[in-house]
């Protein structure tokens, strides 16, 4: 089915750092999509499972891990706002390579594998945006990779907080997630629970972040990027 044209006009790729309002290119297209939410801690697919659908953050934060054969878990990565997880279908995944969990209330959009498919062929504008997305997803991976390799757990910490912060997108200091885990983000960084705690305690008496009462909220301040800047 074509594009509503009814719809607004699509951003491409020559609008140069404009955000792709991708609730109008998803409004475009009827049937094959369903609005979900879910709370809190809960499962949207597991390890294993038949991939078969894409899903939309239209908000809340969403963790992917793996679980090795001998019960280890490692976050993949912690998406939020304006991101797509589960595109390994697109690519001929038969089966979820890891756990979709929420961290926060979600609402979704669950886009099933045929429409996903239908769109990225028929509209070279959508494909052209979705492939972009996915390459700075890619080139993130790359660069979690090298930070993991080369760099000490304070650094490694210092960016994770500053990429969940969105640091950059808007120039302010931004609440990361409220009751931010600190076991999550010893599993990100690669270290144990204990060295984080410390960090944090480090980063919290140099001003550099500060947690918002007693719901546990996380507040970044621009400063920690002179932890990931100083040699």
């Amino acid at each position: 089915m074509a594009r509503n044209r009814s719809q607004p006009e699509v951003i491409t790729a020559n609008q140069k750092n404009q955000p792709v309002d991708w609730e109008a290119l998803l409004a475009g297209f009827a049937g094959g999509k369903t609005d979900v939410e879910y709370g809190a801690n809960r499962n949207i697919f597991c390890q294993g499972q038949p991939a078969d659908s894409v899903f939309y953050i239209r908000q809340g934060k969403v963790k992917l891990a793996v679980t090795s054969d001998q019960g280890k878990e490692a976050i993949v990565a912690i998406l939020g706002d304006g991101d797509f997880f589960g595109e390994g279908c697109v690519a001929g995944q038969q089966l979820r390579f890891a756990t979709a969990t929420t961290m926060a209330d979600c609402n979704l959009v669950r886009i099933a594998k045929p429409l996903i498919a239908r769109m990225l062929h028929e509209q070279h504008d959508i494909s052209e945006l979705f492939l972009t997305h996915l390459l700075s997803r890619n080139i993130r991976y790359e660069e979690d990779l090298v930070d993991q390799l080369f760099n000490s757990s304070e650094k490694r910490l210092a960016r994770i907080l500053l990429l969940l912060a969105h640091f950059g997108k808007e120039g302010r200091s931004e609440s990361v997630l409220p009751r931010i885990n600190q076991e999550n983000l010893a599993q990100m960084v690669g270290t144990t629970r204990s060295r984080v705690s410390h960090f944090m305690n480090k980063f919290r008496k140099l001003g550099l972040v500060e947690y918002d009462g007693p719901m546990g909220g996380l507040t970044v301040h621009s400063g920690l990027l002179s932890v990931i800047l100083h040699d």
